[in-house]
Parts: structure tokens; sequence; C-alpha cells
């Protein structure tokens, strides 16, 4: 075993993991936002709405499993921080066995996951028929897309981010390329973006293998007695359920927005799923710098540096306020044409642009929200993280109870509500966690 490291967190550390990091976030929404913008230009906004439905379906759902990504990340981070190298590829196969039997399963549930999902949406029957379509295809590229996860997870996790970068890359143009061939080109409809979608995973996670494979040198061969370790399958199993936990309760939150607005009708629900496009590329954008705290967290964690932690804290939320300033002028800015782009429909774009100011408004508390997810994260704070996203819950519902008569505004100020909730809450906890796991005065 090596000794523990404990370099000094800088400025440049931070952004060699998230400058890579928030562009290959950035990458991560465009499976359902070429989807959209593909199908968008057929001019239907039944297909329109379908594929809107779908793709944020399979966003919640891979994202109930994103602690395949984040617990992975964290165990390499704090395994590098203490100097157990050798425990990397453990961490890796362990992830992988995790998403293969998470991956099957919902391959074989596929049937009756789709007649629960879309009666809890509640779309008109144009939009739900398109969602199936599209749902029935690409449900096959779970354990890869899963896996995935894995992959970045691992990469992110040892400062190798440029590597999980260019695996987005060849995710995203892989699907791009394939979508606009099979829906523009051959006229394949929804069920062309689904394959292209498949088609995309599956083409990541052979190329990921070969990197992990490089970096690895000695292969994947990890001893049972490694592997199977009783303490680090308990607390991997811990972390996992208590991130789970936490990720579905943010899921219900995006689930119950989205099935709102469909019950406002099929314009509504277009509007709202081309404008959700729009937070899902400042949320993965300020992730870029979560996945850096994540990182520096979980590796001054490993190497127990109180100092190097409390300056990761404070360097990504003092970047991270910065970079949503420049994300909500961008919005403002170039936001109405993005929406032309993203849709043909007048209907929809007129009902978007509406809304765009929530829009342009959610960066600023998110920073905090996805910040401190990233800090806590690290730490492996997740039966905290936990707690406080359910009690995040219980406020975006209660202000949206005490709202709902406005209608889809009510649902819109729930929502901006529930970022201030989590970074409040996860900042005013953040003290007391930090004394207690270091022990410091």
């Amino acid at each position: 075993m090596h000794a523990p490291i404990h370099p000094k967190i800088t400025t440049r550390q931070v952004f060699a993991i998230a400058g890579p990091a928030m562009v290959a976030n950035l990458t991560t929404p465009l499976i359902g936002i070429v989807s959209t913008t593909a199908i968008g230009r057929l001019d239907d906004a039944a297909l329109l709405g379908g594929v809107a439905m779908a793709s944020v379906i399979f966003d919640c759902l891979f994202w109930l499993f994103a602690f395949l990504r984040m617990s992975t990340l964290a165990f390499t981070a704090q395994a590098q921080g203490a100097g157990e190298i050798k425990e990397y590829a453990a961490i890796l196969v362990r992830g992988f066995i995790v998403a293969g039997l998470i991956g099957a399963a919902l391959i074989a549930l596929q049937v009756p996951l789709a007649a629960v999902t879309f009666q809890l949406m509640g779309g008109s029957e144009g939009v739900t028929r398109a969602a199936k379509a599209y749902f029935m295809i690409r449900i096959w590229s779970a354990p890869l897309a899963l896996a995935n996860y894995v992959i970045l997870g691992w990469l992110v996790g040892q400062a190798r981010a440029n590597l999980a970068l260019a695996l987005q890359i060849v995710i995203n143009l892989i699907n791009m390329a394939a979508t606009v061939l099979l829906v523009q080109v051959y006229g394949a409809g929804i069920a062309g973006a689904a394959i292209a979608a498949v088609l995309a995973e599956t083409a990541g996670f052979a190329a990921g293998i070969v990197v992990a494979w490089q970096i690895s040198q000695g292969g994947f061969a990890v001893p049972a007695a490694t592997l199977f370790d009783r303490a680090k399958l308990m607390r991997m199993l811990t972390v996992n359920r208590d991130i789970m936990v936490r990720t579905a309760a943010l899921i219900v939150v995006f689930l119950f927005f989205t099935a709102k607005g469909a019950r406002e009708g099929d314009v509504t629900l277009a509007a709202n799923s081309v404008l959700n496009n729009f937070l899902l590329v400042s949320a993965f954008f300020l992730d870029g710098l979560a996945n850096a705290a994540q990182q520096l967290c979980g590796r001054a964690f490993g190497a127990r540096d109180v100092r190097g932690f409390s300056d990761s804290t404070r360097l990504v939320l003092l970047w991270g306020i910065g970079f949503a300033l420049v994300v909500s002028v961008l919005f403002a800015l170039f936001g109405p044409a993005l929406i032309n782009l993203m849709t043909t429909s007048d209907d929809v774009r007129r009902y978007a642009r509406a809304f765009l100011p929530f829009v342009i408004l959610a960066p600023l508390p998110g920073v905090f929200a996805f910040g401190f997810d990233g800090i806590y994260v690290g730490a492996t704070w997740a039966r905290e993280m936990r707690n406080l996203m359910l009690a995040s819950l219980a406020i975006f519902l209660a202000t949206w109870w005490a709202l709902s008569s406005f209608g889809n505004t009510g649902l819109w100020i729930a929502l901006l509500g529930f970022y201030v909730a989590r970074g409040g809450l996860q900042g005013l906890r953040y003290p007391a966690l930090l004394r207690k796991t270091f022990k410091t005065a």
C-alpha cells in the first residue's frame, strides 16, 4: 500500500477535471435532445410529445441507477487518496456486475414497466402510442448504458476526465449520425431514433472496455477474495442504496413535473419538454464542477486531508456561481432561437418562450444544489444526502400544492423552490458533517 497523498488543491486541478467533465456532461442529454429535435422537425405534436416523454422516462430510469457512476467515482477517488491503487480493478468489476444485473432486470420487466410508467404519465393516446414504440426498443440498451456509467465514474475517479469526455463524444456522435440517417433519410420515425440510441450506447461500451483494459494493464482479473470482500461489499451496497433513494426522490420531482404538464395538454407537455432540455444542459454543465468536487473531495477524504477537502468545496462553489451566471445569460440571449430550432410548431414555440424566464433563473440556485451533491458524494455522506433530498421533495410538493391554482406557472415556481431547498439544506448541514468526519474543532 502506498502512503496517502495530500496535494494542495488549486483552481487548475479543479478545471483539469471539471473542464472535460462539463463537456462530457453536456453531451449526456444529447441522445434525448437529438431524438426530440429530429422528430420535432416532422411537425407532429403527438410524435414530438411521445419521444419527449419517452426520453424523459429514460433519463429518469437510467438516472435512478446513477449511483453506479457516483459511487464508482467516489470509491475510486478515495482509493487513490489512500494509495490503494490495486483496488481500482475490483471497483470496476463490482460496478459491471451490478450494472449487468440491473440492466437484465429492466429488460425482463419491460412490459409491466412500460404499462405502469405510461399510465402514470397520463399523456394523450397519440403521445403514449409513440412513446411506447420508442421505449420498447431503447430499453435493450439498459445494460450497456449502465455499464457506461461505471466506466465514466471509474475514469473521472482517477482524474482521467479527458478519457471520459472522449467516450461521451463517441457515444453522441454515433447517436447523432444514426438518428439523422434513420429518421431523416430513411424515414424510420420514432423507431429509428430509438435504434440510434441503442447503437450509440453499444459503441460507447465497446470503446470504454478498450480504454479500461489499456489503463488496467494487467486486465480485469481480480482475486475472488478481493472482489467479494465483505466489508467493502457492504459499504458499497449501503452507499448505493442511500444514493438510489436520494435519486428516486429527485426523479419523483421531475416525473411529477412532466406528468402535470402532460395533463395540461400536448402543447404544454411538448413546451415543458423542450425547456426541460435546457434544464438538463444547465444541470449537466454545473455537474461538471460537481464531478470535480466528487473526485477532489473523495481523494482528500481517502487521504484524511481536511484542508484539501475544504479547499475543494470553496473553489467548486465559487467557480460554480460564475458559471451559473454565464449559463443564465446565454439562455437569455439564445433561448428563443434554440426553442425555434427544437420545434417547428408555432403553438409549442410560443408557450415555451413564455416560460423561458424560469429556465434562465434555474442555474443560480442550481450551483449549490449540484455543488453540494458532488461534495457529499465524494465524502460518501450518502445517508445525510438521502435524508436532505427527501426533505427537499416534501418542500417541492408542498409548494406545488399551495400554488396549484396557478397551473403551469405554479409548477415552475415549485421546481425552482426545490432547487433552493436542495442546496440550502445541504449547505446548512455541511459544517457539522465536516467536523464529524475529520474530527475538527
